[in-house]
């Protein structure tokens, strides 16, 4: 077991999360400048870890602007050959390396449709900049290890700053800064919130061992959290081959807690706003099925978004612990590769 390109990453985040934080509001004004007016919708465009941050935008962008928001199936592009009309929609497509087949045609076909196609990417060279009208680089430099880590946390970063732009567009010209915009879209104390995380991994090794003969995990949260969920869930699954699902706590309630049995490892993820009400009624509920529930915790007194960015660094840390305790290399999961070219 090495980790060594993971374990890297994962500490290069709170120097990235400044930099993309530092260019907020640049990236503010010129996502205002493209966005549809009226607007109609917003529908992101993604797979794997950037599916998951997708939910987080999805989240933030029907708060923020009062649209509705939404996730988008490439099949319906690149195997029906669906033709849609998109005139109003902000579509904001996200991949790490910005090569995905699927994605880039899915863009091409939505653009056409009349969609004004926002993309998200950590290489400003690659083929998304040709099928986008604005393209915002997550600035991370290269990303060696198969699970993406930096990469997925300066996304949510960005997206913070997008959804903040829409909410301003929906407000007829209201104006401010991303990194200060009212109703928790805020990027400010991130990259410390992360540094926090990262300099205290005192937690996920106590849980990493207490859990390392592990053969399945629920990983639960709501609201932002559940994005939070999916991706730890993700990150475990790709680093240790743990049947791993994130679902949100409601959902969990409506027939998958069947499965819940005696001694089963629940992780609940706390995102610091008004979805955790559910957690307390669903420690019970484990509680009475004699399940494992765990949480891990994050510094104190954030925003929403910056809490939730904080818990993925969370579920990176458990993954990589994990792979540890198992004896696994994290860094190159068997069966996987870092650009994965669905079609």
């Amino acid at each position: 077991m090495t980790g060594e390109l993971m374990s890297a990453e994962m500490a290069e985040q709170p120097d990235v999360l400044a930099r993309v934080t530092a260019r907020a509001a640049a990236d503010f004004e010129a996502v205002r400048a493209v966005v549809p007016d009226p607007l109609a919708g917003v529908v992101f465009l993604a797979r794997g870890s950037s599916d998951n941050a997708a939910v987080f935008g999805r989240y933030l962008a029907e708060l923020r602007a009062g649209r509705p928001a939404g996730l988008a199936a490439p099949s319906l592009y690149t195997r029906y050959h669906a033709t849609v009309d998109w005139r109003g929609h902000l579509v904001v497509a996200l991949s790490q390396s910005g090569a995905t087949p699927e994605i880039i045609s899915t863009c091409r076909a939505m653009r056409a449709g009349g969609a004004v196609v926002l993309g998200i990417t950590n290489d400003p060279g690659s083929p998304l900049a040709d099928a986008v009208d604005l393209l915002l680089s997550t600035d991370a430099g290269p990303e060696r290890a198969v699970p993406a880590t930096k990469t997925v946390t300066a996304q949510l970063a960005v997206l913070v700053t997008v959804a903040s732009a829409l909410r301003a567009s929906a407000a007829d010209g209201t104006t401010g800064a991303a990194v200060g915009a009212p109703g928790g879209g805020t990027l400010g104390g991130l990259p410390g919130a992360v540094a926090g995380v990262l300099g205290d991994p005192g937690p996920v090794e106590r849980l990493a061992d207490r859990w390392r003969g592990l053969d399945r995990l629920v990983v639960a949260g709501r609201g932002l959290a559940y994005a939070a969920a999916l991706e730890t869930a993700l990150k475990v699954k790709e680093t240790t081959g743990i049947l791993a699902e994130g679902i949100s706590t409601a959902d969990l309630l409506h027939g998958p807690i069947a499965a819940v049995y005696a001694g089963a490892p629940v992780l609940l993820v706390d995102g610091g706003g008004p979805a955790d009400t559910d957690l307390d009624e669903l420690r019970a509920l484990l509680a009475s099925r004699r399940a494992q529930a765990a949480s891990l915790p994050v510094p104190p007194g954030l925003a929403e978004a910056v809490h939730v960015i904080a818990a993925i660094t969370r579920g990176q840390q458990l993954a990589y612990e994990l792979a540890r305790v198992r004896h696994v290399d994290p860094d190159a999961p068997a069966h996987l590769s870092k650009v994965t070219a669905t079609t």
